[in-house]
């Protein structure tokens, strides 16, 4: 049955806006946090080709805009093949790496020169009704590599498979510097003027890190690394990705060339590095300018931080309780007393992005403690920040002789239970915490024994 009220789609319109302007409001934090930063984008040949292409170019062109300084550096590893095999040549590879002998490099030369022309075309496209309407992206190019050969490796001759020997970061900055995006390819020439073939992530490895870059992109065969399950892993420490890749556990082939490069990248001081699915339309926009991304990230260290408040802390704070303020689980606290009791507060950061947190309130003549305005935003709810902040609480009230703490929760009760809380009656509360006790809430006593 259809309306024939001319008004019956607007309260879906007005539900899409409202969507629309959360998300943007939602990224303008990345937006000023990736202003000025450098990316360095790898991707291999099958992207280059690939039906999502042009919509690639257009983020790339989005991210420019918003003054992301862009290395993009591509393969052409099925262009090469598709090379070889029409000028009737073998491809050889040992321990994922091909073999270059002289016949294979004009393929190689080939291959990577239209492969380059090509993508360098559709960053250049300004066509009305696009993305990239009424823009202009400067796509620059040079000399900015130096190689070497592989040479001989378990007795096989590598020939013209060559390794990066220098990045000429100086120059690429300069580029940079112009608000141009630097394109790459595999290519790279000796000091004898000897042309070398290289891999795309071992490139990108080396120009992310000569450039301390901000981030490391690669785009893969798959949706990023997955556990046992099957499930995608969000986050992950360079330490802990090792022991997948030694273990050899979901690897794809692009992951297993493209993870050991992100692994040594982040240690040797790239901020952060990206797996993202090369089949995901608008991946790098999802994974950067939405809190939890789409692909997997790696870091040095963990992503999640605990930290103590500060007052510059207290509007985001505000932002992450005030859904539990408004639908009840939380009292309300106005922004004064937030910023009077900023010392009692427990924060918890995602990429430098405040996601959670828990007060400490003591009552020290009485050994006891409350743990208050417990709140994790929703899109971190699984990722075990309510147990960091319990246990940095639990830490900071023994450091200061607390031997009892307490919470006062309505909605709560089996998550405290589950962590050593037994329900207590409201008399076991410290004499001035029973004073203010508010009835009308009927909030459920727990005590701890520390």
């Amino acid at each position: 049955m259809t309306s024939s009220d001319p008004n019956a789609a607007l309260p879906a319109a007005e539900n899409l806006s409202e969507r629309f302007v959360a998300w943007v409001r939602a990224a303008a934090p990345f937006i000023h946090a990736f202003r000025g930063k450098t990316f360095v984008l790898g991707f291999g040949g099958e992207v280059a080709a690939g039906q999502l292409a042009q919509k690639l170019a257009y983020d790339c062109n989005l991210l420019a805009a918003l003054g992301v300084r862009l290395v993009l550096v591509h393969g052409a590893r099925p262009q090469i093949e598709a090379e070889l095999a029409r000028r009737g040549l073998t491809p050889r590879y040992h321990n994922g790496l091909r073999v270059t002998d002289a016949a294979a490099l004009e393929c190689v030369k080939a291959a990577v020169a239209v492969t380059r022309i090509e993508v360098e075309a559709l960053l250049s496209q300004g066509l009305p009704n696009t993305p990239m309407a009424g823009s202009f992206m400067r796509v620059t190019g040079g000399n900015f590599l130096t190689a070497k050969p592989v040479g001989v490796v378990d007795g096989i001759d590598y020939g013209f498979t060559g390794a990066v020997r220098r990045v000429i970061a100086d120059e690429i900055v300069a580029d940079l510097d112009q608000q141009n995006v630097v394109l790459m390819s595999s290519l790279g020439v000796s000091p004898a003027g000897e042309i070398f073939n290289m891999s795309m992530e071992a490139v990108a490895e080396a120009v992310a890190v000569a450039l301390k870059a901000e981030k490391l992109i690669y785009l893969c065969d798959a949706p990023g690394l997955l556990d046992g399950d099957g499930a995608l892993i969000e986050a992950i420490t360079a330490d802990d990705a090792e022991a997948m890749l030694k273990a050899g556990q979901g690897l794809t082939e692009d992951l297993d060339l493209y993870l050991p490069c992100a692994i040594r990248a982040v240690r040797k001081g790239v901020g952060r590095a990206h797996l993202i699915d090369r089949d995901k339309d608008g991946g790098l926009l999802l994974e950067f300018f939405t809190p939890l991304g789409v692909g997997t990230v790696l870091t040095r260290d963990p992503l999640f931080r605990l930290r103590e408040a500060t007052i510059e802390d207290v509007g985001a704070l505000a932002s992450v309780i005030a859904p539990m303020e408004a639908d009840g689980t939380l009292v309300r606290r106005s922004r004064e007393r937030l910023e009077e009791e900023i010392e009692r507060f427990t924060v918890v950061e995602y990429d430098g992005v405040l996601v959670g947190c828990a007060a400490l309130y003591p009552f020290i003549d009485e050994r006891a403690a409350e743990m208050a305005c417990v709140a994790v935003v929703p899109e971190h709810r699984r990722a075990g920040l309510g147990e960091m902040l319990l246990k940095r609480i639990e830490g900071r009230a023994r450091a200061i002789g607390v031997e009892r703490l307490f919470v006062l929760t309505t909605r709560t009760s089996d998550w405290f239970r589950e962590r050593g809380f037994r329900q207590a009656p409201p008399d076991e509360l410290p004499r001035q915490k029973r004073e203010m006790y508010d009835v009308s809430r009927r909030s459920k006593v727990f005590m701890k024994s520390l």
